[in-house]
């Protein structure tokens, strides 16, 4: 199958790239860094492109049969607009060359629900904070992202994965239409997720979560490495 994966460079993207050259699948990985991209293989293409550039979207678009947007950024206190703006320019592209299928990432926090089983003061305190606080600006920008492709017309699924971490290895993962017990995701099973995600259309216009349930790191360990960094 032909795939476009925006956001290629950051953790996640780079995980999707290398799984799916294992499963014969022909990449155009869309960074604007392409001179540091890990990656090289016969079925991978390199797009140096920013999504802000519409131009540049529609080439990488253009000729492929799925795309996944693994599109990451800080948080940051400044408005945010990397997640809407991209997907704007993403879908028009997409309905430019009969693309149907697309797949997003954008994060658990937007089910607006607790997790199962969630302790007090992560569900009432801690979740809130990063979520209101650190994050808001991040979510607000993604809610916009979520609206933009909920109303694009596409076959879409929108998965929201908990606090990312990386593994080696696909894990036993979970995965749902509505929000699963547990705090973490890794990198490796999202990717794996968004992988069977793009190549069917088994949840075609639902909202997945993704939660790895063995081999989880500490909420300070996820915390002190991932919040601050923009890794999708």
């Amino acid at each position: 199958m032909k795939l476009v994966v925006f956001g290629a460079n950051g953790p996640t993207g780079r995980q999707v790239t290398k799984q799916a050259i294992a499963a014969w699948h022909t990449i155009t990985a869309v960074t604007r860094h392409p001179e540091e991209f890990p990656l090289r293989h016969p079925r991978l293409r390199l797009v140096g492109a920013d999504v802000r550039d519409p131009a540049a979207v529609e080439r990488a678009v253009a000729g492929q049969e799925a795309v996944v947007s693994a599109l990451g950024v800080p948080f940051s206190r400044q408005p945010v607009t990397l997640y809407s703006e991209g997907v704007t320019h993403i879908t028009q592209a997409m309905a430019k060359y009969d693309v149907r299928r697309l797949v997003c990432v954008t994060s658990t926090v937007l089910f607006d629900v607790p997790a199962p089983g969630e302790g007090l003061f992560f569900r009432k305190v801690l979740e809130p904070f990063i979520a209101r606080t650190i994050g808001r600006t991040v979510y607000d920008d993604m809610r916009r992202m979520e609206r933009i492709v909920r109303d694009s017309g596409l076959a879409w699924t929108i998965v929201r994965p908990s606090g990312l971490f990386d593994t080696d290895a696909v894990s036993d993962y979970q995965i749902a239409t509505s929000r699963l017990p547990g705090r973490f995701t890794s990198r490796a099973d999202l990717a794996d997720a968004l992988l069977r995600e793009a190549t069917g259309d088994r949840h075609a216009g639902a909202f997945l979560d993704v939660r790895t349930t063995t081999g989880v790191p500490s909420m300070l360990e996820v915390i002190r490495k991932e919040a601050f960094g923009g890794r999708k």
